[in-house]
């Protein structure tokens, strides 16, 4: 059984940084493709940002520049640092294993 499980959200000050972190059990994680996807209250589930086994990397164009996905394949565990926030970013943040397998989500809130 493969479960990603997320850590990492809070609240934010804009302009602040997180680190987001998904640790996923059960599973040969370095073949996978995996991404990290969100969804703000009223609004789709869309994909942030993905990174393939070779760790090609793909960005949605609202966080270009800002956010950058990374993994750690000995420690099985997927990353996402968010820098500059902004209002926007606001969303429940979910962990994605091959575009099968999710996390819970991990609430991120941009405010002052």
């Amino acid at each position: 059984q493969v479960q990603p499980v997320e850590s990492g959200g809070g609240l934010v000050q804009p302009g602040g940084s997180l680190r987001l972190s998904c640790v996923v059990s059960g599973s040969i994680f370095s073949i996978y493709t995996m991404g990290w996807y969100r969804q703000a209250p009223g609004k789709q589930r869309e994909l942030v940002a993905s990174i393939t086994s070779i760790g090609l990397t793909n960005y949605a164009d609202s966080v270009k520049g800002r956010f950058i996905i990374s993994r750690d394949n000995a420690k099985k565990t997927l990353y996402l640092q968010m820098n500059s926030l902004k209002s926007d970013d606001t969303a429940v943040y979910y962990c994605n294993v091959q575009t099968i397998w999710w996390g819970q989500g991990t609430q991120v809130t941009v405010s002052s």
